[in-house]
């Protein structure tokens, strides 16, 4: 183009438009009237600029890896702490492979029992609910509980349900006072009612006075009319104390139950009772008795001392 008075006019009027199209551009920020051409420009041309800057522009390239080295030091931060975090996850297994080993002593007494059983997390205890001894599940209506079911773990009775929600069950524990089950002693078939005391061995009272009854004679429920609330053959206790019978209708006995109440966390609700009474299937296998070492001492006579016992002297 020649510089001719034409030109420079023409050259005036282009710098002046591109200012205006800056201060409008500036202006409207995110709304700007020109954003649309500049993104086209952008999708066209920002490849061809990468390409480039990564060329011909290394001192650049070096300081926007030092500008963002801060950056990355955050996200490296953020990922340790994460590690860090999984290692924690990783390093409370025991208490998953606690629950893992409840949850299969579980299921064998399920199966030994043949019980239908819908696992369940204590996720609460009995303050909501006053003074009782209770505890509350994960599991309610939902999930096909119902009130008036057993609740068992791997050890035996818990108890049973009293309350019902969309989402969640209140369970009254054996240990409540006001907790009653039916019992069925093991081999003799004697039965009786088991009451809670709290933090106490059970109460139960045999229906026959004059029942032989030793301690570590062991206790598995009776179960109910349609098994409601409870099913039979679940392990109750072993019997601690015998009362001495003094001629009453019934006998007392006390017994230890197999359920630590203190220590719940994974149980089931027993939501299909077995076909036939499992009887005495389910309890544990008894412990073995531990045996008695025996030392067998040799003695040897002294020679000063006769074999026969008569005195070193010679018989006249």
């Amino acid at each position: 183009m020649r510089d001719t008075r034409e030109s420079r006019l023409l050259l005036v009027l282009l710098i002046a438009i591109a200012f205006a199209m800056i201060t409008v551009d500036i202006r409207g920020g995110e709304d700007s009237p020109v954003d649309g051409a500049r993104q086209a420009a952008a999708t066209v041309f920002g490849p061809i600029e990468s390409g480039v800057s990564s060329a011909v522009d290394p001192i650049g390239n070096a300081v926007s890896a030092i500008r963002d080295s801060g950056d990355r030091h955050d996200r490296i931060a953020g990922l340790e702490k994460e590690n860090a975090a999984l290692k924690a996850r990783l390093g409370s297994d025991d208490r998953s492979r606690s629950r893992l080993k409840q949850l299969d002593k579980m299921l064998k007494v399920a199966g030994a029992g043949q019980y239908g059983i819908k696992g369940a997390e204590v996720i609460a205890i009995g303050a909501a609910q006053g003074f009782s001894w209770t505890i509350t599940v994960d599991v309610g209506a939902n999930d096909g509980i119902k009130r008036d079911m057993t609740v068992l773990n791997g050890d035996g009775l818990v108890g049973r349900v009293t309350t019902v929600g969309p989402n969640t069950a209140t369970v009254l524990l054996a240990s409540d006072p006001d907790f009653t089950v039916g019992t069925r002693m093991e081999s003799s078939d004697e039965l009786g009612f088991a009451s809670g005391q709290g933090d106490r061995p059970l109460r139960v009272e045999l229906l026959n006075g004059k029942a032989k009854v030793k301690k570590g004679d062991r206790l598995v429920t009776f179960g109910s009319q349609a098994d409601r609330p409870f099913v039979p053959g679940v392990p109750v206790g072993v019997v601690s104390r015998v009362d001495p019978s003094g001629g009453d209708l019934t006998r007392t006995l006390y017994v230890t139950p197999y359920v630590s109440f203190t220590k719940l966390d994974v149980v089931g609700v027993v939501v299909q009772a077995p076909k036939k009474d499992p009887r005495d299937t389910v309890l544990p296998p008894r412990p073995k008795p531990t045996p008695t070492p025996t030392v067998t001492v040799t003695v040897t006579p002294s020679a000063a001392v006769p074999a026969d016992g008569q005195s070193g002297q010679e018989q006249q």
